[in-house]
């Protein structure tokens, strides 16, 4: 059973894809940054947000609702980096090593809410 964010490794692997894709947006220029990368660090940040939040409702039904939400911000994320790779914000390696990222979280995601009862 997971008592603490520390124990929470989906949740620490979507806190550093956040960081991630904020240090990059932040090389941008002003329009990039207003348009693509502001959707593109909210989408991301509401991964880990919204697993945190979820976790802290205390309750089996709650917490899985706020995990779907996570996912579907997750989704989000993986639009906004095609965005930014199609428009040539970021490099091809870098789409593909987000891309394997949000595999990732997407299946650790997937497997906690299976965990979390009917």
């Amino acid at each position: 059973m997971i008592k603490t964010l520390d124990d929470f490794q989906v949740y620490q692997l979507a806190m550093d894809l956040g960081e991630n894709v904020w240090s990059i947006v932040l090389k941008w220029d002003y329009f990039c940054k207003d348009t693509i990368g502001k959707q593109l660090v909210r989408a991301s940040d509401s991964i880990a947000a919204n697993l945190s939040e979820g976790l802290g409702r205390y309750h089996y039904k709650e917490t899985k609702n706020f995990s779907y939400y996570s996912r579907g911000s997750l989704f989000e994320t993986k639009t906004w980096i095609t965005k930014a790779k199609n428009r040539f914000l970021i490099t091809e390696k870098q789409y593909h090593e987000f891309g394997n990222t949000l595999d990732s979280i997407g299946i650790k995601i997937n497997n906690y809410i299976k965990t979390l009862g009917n």
